[in-house]
């Protein structure tokens, strides 16, 4: 070989394994659609700081929060589709937001769906002094007196608000939402008793829980939550058909290399299945989801069709 024909053959190499290297050479940033410090952010920031050291790179979380979570679901599908953006994505912006909005700035088909996160189990919560002491007497009641019996939310189109109606659905009862700006006030004025009932995640309504300022009636997922062993699910209290909480799961832009995808899909369950991340992000109420890229987006198909009906049947729309 010439030595000139030595000098390209080896430019090409040093060109395709630069063109391959290894992904992560830098940052990879996760943008979360919630302002910083809320339950999303939190189990963001508590996943990246253990899946980093598995990339062996720094994740930056960035906040990008309004529009029903739309800011930052589009500033996820612009990114280049190099793996150094990706996001949180939940049931508002892969199941809820295409059929409460007319119009949005992503479409939820074309994003890379890399794995589950978690899920927020609901409860089914009342004043602490409520006559109230079981689901069934609360529906006797609703249907004894519909349009009486109220209940607060943290927002229309929020998962508490979409829970209550798949309640009101199944169980052919009237009663009037409460949409607050977020569940905080919405669980406030539910201790104080300005609302009979409210659907609220477990992880905020926890510590009034413990404190005996609410009583729980059910649980709305499929088991019985370790965190409240003693509260029956809505299928032990004769609602059968009923499962509602909020999930996520982390996307990036369309087009995202192979491999750069199947290395976070693995990296991501590895490390929601470290026993570390699993005991903080239980601790927080909230329950590890881990799931395939293909599997998370399966289950948000499903999940989009089956709270589309919903939505349709309770006319609910938002600007």
């Amino acid at each position: 070989m010439t030595i000139k024909r030595w000098l390209v053959v080896t430019s090409l190499a040093l060109c395709a394994t630069a063109a391959h290297a290894a992904w992560p050479e830098g940052p990879v940033t996760w943008v979360v659609p919630y302002p910083a410090g809320g339950g999303t952010d939190v189990i963001a920031r508590t996943v990246a700081s253990s899946l980093e050291k598995k990339l062996g790179q720094t994740i930056v979380i960035e906040n990008k929060p309004g529009g029903g979570t739309a800011i930052g679901a589009s500033a996820i599908s612009r990114a280049k589709p190099d793996g150094y953006m990706v996001g949180t994505a939940d049931s508002g912006t892969l199941a809820f937001n295409p059929s409460l909005y007319k119009q949005l700035t992503y479409d939820p088909s074309k994003f890379t769906y890399i794995g589950g996160l978690a899920r927020f189990p609901l409860v089914l919560a009342v004043p602490a002094n409520s006559p109230y002491k079981t689901v069934n007497e609360l529906i006797e009641a609703a249907k004894k007196t519909p349009g009486k019996l109220s209940a607060s939310s943290a927002g229309a189109g929020s998962p508490h608000h979409l829970a209550l109606e798949r309640f009101k659905q199944l169980t052919k009862t009237d009663i009037v939402h409460v949409p607050y700006k977020g569940a905080a006030p919405a669980l406030q004025d539910l201790i104080g008793g300005q609302v009979d009932l409210m659907f609220g995640d477990l992880g905020s309504s926890l510590p009034n829980i413990k404190a005996g300022k609410v009583r729980v009636l059910a649980v709305t997922v499929p088991e019985r939550l370790p965190l409240l062993p003693d509260v029956p699910t809505m299928a032990q209290e004769g609602v059968g058909d009923f499962v509602a909480y909020a999930w996520q799961g982390l996307v990036g832009p369309a087009g995202m290399p192979e491999d750069v995808v199947k290395k976070l899909d693995k990296d991501l369950k590895d490390t929601l299945e470290s026993d570390e991340v699993r005991k903080k992000v239980e601790g927080l109420g909230v329950e590890i989801m881990p799931m395939s890229g293909p599997d998370f987006k399966a289950y948000s198909d499903k999940e989009r069709e089956d709270w589309a009906k919903v939505i349709k049947a309770g006319n609910i729309t938002l600007q």
